[in-house]
């Protein structure tokens, strides 16, 4: 699958985005609301179309900042996994 195929197929998870500008998002927007708000399948599935370094690294400079908008037991699931699973994590 695809990267705009991803996101068309999950546009219900960046509901206040313009339909039109859905497939300009960042990797780092499409990580977010993913991770955020998409279920077990869909983090699968961007693991695998951006890659789970790519991923990580995206996580990672998001909740280096004072301000992020991951809810708490994301940050805290996530930090842990990357910890775990990719080795170069923390970037």
């Amino acid at each position: 699958m695809s990267k705009s195929d991803f996101i068309k197929n999950n546009q219900h998870l960046f509901w206040y985005f313009n339909k039109k500008e859905l497939q300009n998002i960042s990797n780092a927007v499409l990580v977010e609301f993913i991770l955020n708000y998409g279920n077990m399948q869909s983090v699968k599935d961007v693991l695998n179309i951006l890659g789970q370094e790519t991923v990580a690294k995206e996580f990672s400079k998001a909740i280096q900042s004072n301000r992020n908008n991951y809810f708490p037991q994301v940050k805290n699931y996530f930090d842990l996994y990357f910890k775990k699973n990719v080795p170069q994590y923390p970037f």
